[in-house]
């Protein structure tokens, strides 16, 4: 269980961990990290959400499959967008790196990694098929915004990087 959700109760959890982010569908939006909390108040569940950058156009999609997961249990739901604190790949959990690997997506580095495998040319970016860090930086654009795409010279398949964000 992610520790600021230890007191939440277990079926809000469950039924969050059913919402997939709708750009990288193997991924919930608990693994994630874009849910800051859940309670239940005079019997609706209220779910706090943050973007993983401003703008992000998935936020209504989410809002909306988060109302449909809790509907589809009888339960009503109120979604609200806390913008402060700025989400950061910090809080993609391990759960979520891992099946962002699994699903061809590189995991974010650290901060100063990040910066360094974008603007200094160092090879620190794992590709996520062979696990070769022979990878070259082709786009600082991927297939969305928050990524970055790569090549592996080795295996010569190209992959998204996704971002530090932080």
């Amino acid at each position: 269980m992610i520790a600021q959700f230890e007191s939440v109760d277990k079926q809000l959890l469950d039924i969050l961990g059913t919402v997939s982010d709708p750009e990288i569908p193997v991924l919930s939006i608990l693994d994630m990290g874009v849910v800051r909390s859940v309670n239940t108040i005079n019997n609706i569940v209220k779910v706090e959400i943050t973007p993983t950058y401003s703008g992000c156009p998935a936020m209504d999609a989410i809002g909306d499959d988060i109302k449909a997961a809790f509907r589809k249990q009888g339960l009503e739901a109120k979604v609200d967008l806390i913008l402060s604190p700025a989400w950061t790949t910090d809080w993609i959990t391990p759960k979520g790196r891992k099946a962002l690997e699994d699903y061809g997506i590189a995991a974010p580095l650290n901060a100063d990694a990040d910066k360094e495998a974008l603007l200094g040319d160092k090879k620190l970016v794992k590709c996520p098929q062979c696990g070769s860090l022979n990878t070259k930086l082709i786009s600082q654009f991927g297939s969305t915004a928050c990524k970055a795409l790569f090549k592996c010279e080795d295996c010569l398949e190209p992959f998204d990087y996704f971002k530090c964000l932080k």
